[in-house]
């Protein structure tokens, strides 16, 4: 019985830091946009030009110490 006089009060307090909590995430806009990140995974972020686009750039990156070796052997 003597625990129920430590863990009335323990309760209390904390359900009043959870409704602060809560009050202080509504006013800051936590719960603004719900469907908008709920849905995001179904929308595709590339463009297909634009994953063509960094797949060729990809491409020239990799072709480009090649090049530079040419280059520093012709120097020589």
């Amino acid at each position: 019985m003597d625990v129920i006089y430590g863990l009335i009060p323990m309760m209390l307090i904390f359900g009043f830091l959870v409704v602060v909590v809560f009050i202080w995430m509504a006013k800051n806009g936590h719960f603004d946009d719900m469907d908008g990140q709920a849905n995001r995974i179904f929308m595709d972020e590339e463009y297909p030009e634009e994953v063509a686009g960094s797949n060729q750039e990809k491409k020239n990156d990799s072709d480009r110490p090649e090049t530079v070796k040419k280059e520093k052997k012709t120097d020589k």
